[in-house]
């Protein structure tokens, strides 16, 4: 249960326990000096992989617990640093309440503080210095049962997926209507719909903020509050990057392909088209046809797997598509869903972004496209990756190949067509 201000005074006359913690702040000049980013994300981090709630007092020496306060001036810049860490330095983010209040020194005076109050997640987070708990007054690393039976408790105990979590940095307002309106329900409706569809939760402030799946669906620009939201392509002029300082062009084009999921898909099946060769054969009738290098529909199935079942909860960690003169790589980030494996793909199924995937099936093909197996960009079934390897295979005579890359990237290579 939250305490009150009164109750927080009596406890720091206490000290530090599992519940609390106090940091003094440095500046050094108009820049904030200390605690580092990073020494608040494992604060943090610990408070949220613990069983209880815990509070973190900035502006409080902590050994001897005297209240030293914050300049006032100084509160946005104390705040931003602890925002950057809750988003940038703990996987999957999170999202504490940051009060800003005063408490008494030891001659009475107030003095403004920032309090940061942390619930235990339904995830378990990784800063860092890994994976941290609360031990007493400390923070010290999980040993490895301890943390296995965590992530097993917490997977379990889970009410709702990364994808179904509220962005409290973001408005309702920053949804775009026309977009919503695609995810309607067909009847009349009714009060509640988007937060009834998870388009939209009520944060820890009470208030109501768009989900992660509403935002990455019904923004313009998902990646002002999403980092890493977006797909980023470059065509390369050859079978390799070219080594630095080479004066050469190597690059034919590049484009981070931003918006909407749906329309991230077809921007980027457009890009691999326009920067791909078709060659022409003649037929024994005298007449041609054109081959192109790369089948269309497995080149939609890929990055429609990869935008879909992508681990969004990786700040900063985008999709990367790179197209060369004789494959095409498409990195997606995040390891495999549960027991999953690269070699189990084409057998198996597995959703990570339940929402997402629930979202997509609802958004029709764009009809100046080259799909025309379905009539919305996913169906659920499962049939993606036997997809991608059978009709890029029939097409170059080469089995497309997935491979993790340090458990946090899983990489698709797809040969072209000679």
């Amino acid at each position: 249960m939250r305490l009150s201000r009164n109750e927080l005074i009596a406890k720091l006359s206490l000290g530090e326990d599992s519940l609390l913690e106090c940091k003094e702040v440095r500046f050094s000049g108009a820049e904030v000096r200390g605690p580092s980013q990073h020494d608040l994300a494992d604060e943090i981090a610990a408070f949220a992989n613990s069983r209880v709630e815990g509070t973190l007092i900035l502006g409080v020496e902590d050994s001897t617990r005297e209240v030293l306060g914050i300049p006032l001036d100084r509160l946005d810049a104390v705040e931003s640093r602890v925002r950057q860490a809750v988003q940038d330095s703990v996987k999957p983010p999170l999202a504490p309440i940051i009060e800003r209040l005063t408490l008494p020194d030891a001659l009475g005076v107030e003095k403004a503080v920032l309090r940061v109050d942390v619930e235990p997640s339904l995830f378990v987070h990784q800063s860092p210095g890994g994976y941290l708990h609360r031990v007493g007054s400390s923070k010290r690393p999980m040993p490895p049962d301890q943390l296995a039976r965590l992530f097993q408790q917490r997977s379990q105990s889970r009410l709702i997926r990364f994808d179904e979590t509220a962005v409290m940095a973001a408005q309702t307002s920053d949804l775009d209507g026309a977009l919503l309106k695609r995810f309607e329900p067909p009847q009349q409706a009714a009060p509640g719909w988007l937060a009834k569809m998870a388009l939209v939760r009520n944060g820890d402030d009470g208030t109501s903020h768009p989900t992660v799946a509403g935002l990455l669906l019904a923004s313009p620009n998902p990646e002002r509050f999403l980092s890493g939201a977006f797909i980023q392509a470059v065509a390369y002029a050859g079978d390799d990057i070219a080594p630095s300082g080479e004066q050469a062009i190597y690059q034919l084009d590049a484009a981070d392909l931003t918006g909407p999921l749906d329309l991230q898909i077809f921007a980027a099946c457009r890009f691999v088209s326009r920067n791909s060769r078709m060659a022409a054969f003649k037929l024994e009738s005298g007449g041609r046809v054109d081959q192109p290098q790369y089948d269309p529909l497995a080149i939609f199935e890929a990055i429609t797997n990869a935008v879909a079942h992508r681990d969004y909860s990786m700040p900063g960690s985008k999709i990367r598509l790179r197209l060369f003169t004789n494959r095409l790589e498409i990195f997606t980030p995040g390891m495999l869903p549960n027991t999953m494996t690269p070699e189990s793909m084409p057998l198996r199924q597995a959703c990570r972004n339940e929402l997402i995937a629930s979202l997509l099936a609802r958004c029709p093909i764009d009809s100046s496209s080259e799909i025309s197996h379905r009539s919305h960009i996913m169906d659920r079934r499962g049939e993606g990756v036997p997809l991608i390897l059978s009709r890029s295979e029939a097409l170059s005579g080469k089995l497309p190949t997935y491979r993790l890359i340090d458990d946090s990237e899983l990489l698709l290579t797809i040969p072209a067509a000679a």
